[in-house]
């Protein structure tokens, strides 16, 4: 069982990383060419298409393969680990970022995407979102951190 780790914890770190990154990327997607067209009444380009669809549609999936990877390194590890604080401290910023994702960021995003404005306003809008996007990403670098230090806390 503990062959299958290596696979389990890759997996679950690339769903853990592709359930936010949507939120996380495209506020910067949204600049030059694409933040001209949605500005402009082209329309969004590739880029932020795939990645507003990502979000849309790929969300619950993601989210059900991160549980499942999730159930499965427990049962690999077993649930001794959830006595760990750094783990603790980890899950809960790691639901506070998809709290932020899910009710500040993916809301506004989708705003900005449909908004009709002036090109100041929308930069002015464009670029709030993207110091969300700098918060969200610090706290997936601390995660990241919690998880592969593992640091005693108490």
């Amino acid at each position: 069982m503990t062959s299958l780790l290596p696979a389990l914890i890759a997996i679950h770190v690339v769903l853990a990383i592709a359930l936010v990154l949507p939120s996380i990327v495209l506020p910067f997607a949204l600049r030059g060419a694409d933040a001209a067209g949605a500005t402009q009444g082209h329309g969004p380009g590739r880029l932020v298409r795939g990645l507003v669809w990502l979000q849309a549609h790929g969300t619950l999936v993601i989210g059900m393969g991160l549980a499942a990877t999730g159930v499965g390194l427990l049962l690999v590890l077993g649930t001794d680990l959830l006595t760990k604080p750094w783990l603790l401290i980890a899950l809960v910023i790691y639901a506070g970022n998809l709290l932020l994702a899910f009710f500040v960021q993916r809301p506004n995003l989708r705003r900005l995407l449909g908004a009709e404005r002036n090109e100041s306003a929308w930069r002015v809008i464009a670029r709030r979102q993207r110091y969300v996007s700098y918060v969200m990403a610090g706290l997936v670098g601390s995660v990241g951190y919690l998880m592969s230090t593992k640091p005693v806390l108490w």
